[in-house]
């Protein structure tokens, strides 16, 4: 598999891009992690403000343990924030607990990209779950119907991608609207430090379409050389 420059022509553009992106996240969650909001207000009670200015008093704030494992689930209509953004008062807490109120905004409004994903998650699963058993029938003992099924699994991936792109997009400048017109975000520090995080959070999803495509062009270069 290394030893096939097809692997890194199309593969490794997505690999490394993925790499720098969790880098770049990381690294700017850790800094304005330690840089206070000037109100003193922690990502649950930035949170709770959001959602109740456009009318979201029912959709609930849990709390949930890792880091950077923050989601909404719009099946049970909860916002999760880990732990550290729940509880801290930090720009870092402010920018990620303002982008999830972004995705529970897009759910309220009925948000067509949102409910597109929302309609592909199970086939997508699915697909995913699939794929390390496939790409080890087909590569490892060369069964090219699995090769084909693997495409299959990697353009439903490469389509959960695309559809995730203007989601999340969009869920971040629906956040960078709802705190200046509140008055949350300063300018200044503040307000530079809740673009890094939310910009460095939109490259990695940028990373998982390129590594989708790259996988898709990587088998369909094998089983067209098959």
């Amino acid at each position: 598999m290394f030893e096939d420059s097809t692997f890194w022509l199309f593969v490794a553009p997505g690999l490394l891009l993925g790499l720098y992106a969790q880098a770049r996240i990381k690294a700017n969650y850790v800094r304005y992690s330690r840089v206070a909001t000037s109100g003193g207000i922690a990502g649950a009670q930035v949170a709770r403000a959001l959602l109740d200015a456009r009318g979201l008093q029912r959709v609930r704030i849990e709390p949930t343990p890792g880091m950077l494992g923050d989601h909404y689930d719009p099946t049970k209509k909860q916002l999760h924030l880990s732990t550290n953004v729940y509880s801290t008062p930090s720009v870092a807490a402010l920018g990620i607990a303002a982008h999830e109120c972004g995705h529970a905004i897009q759910h309220a409004r009925a948000y067509a990209p949102l409910k597109w994903r929302m309609a592909i998650v199970p086939v997508t699963m699915i697909a995913s779950q699939a794929l390390p058993f496939i790409i080890i029938g087909g590569l490892f003992f060369r069964i090219t119907g699995l090769i084909t099924l693997g495409i299959w699994c990697y353009l439903i991936l490469l389509v959960f991608q695309l559809i995730t792109l203007p989601v999340e997009f969009d869920a971040s400048r629906r956040a960078k609207i709802i705190l200046r017109e509140m008055g949350i975000i300063q300018p200044g520090e503040e307000a530079v430090g809740v673009n890094k995080v939310l910009n460095a959070a939109a490259l990695t999803y940028i990373a998982a379409f390129i590594a989708a495509l790259g996988n898709l062009l990587w088998l369909m270069s094998i089983r067209d050389r098959r």
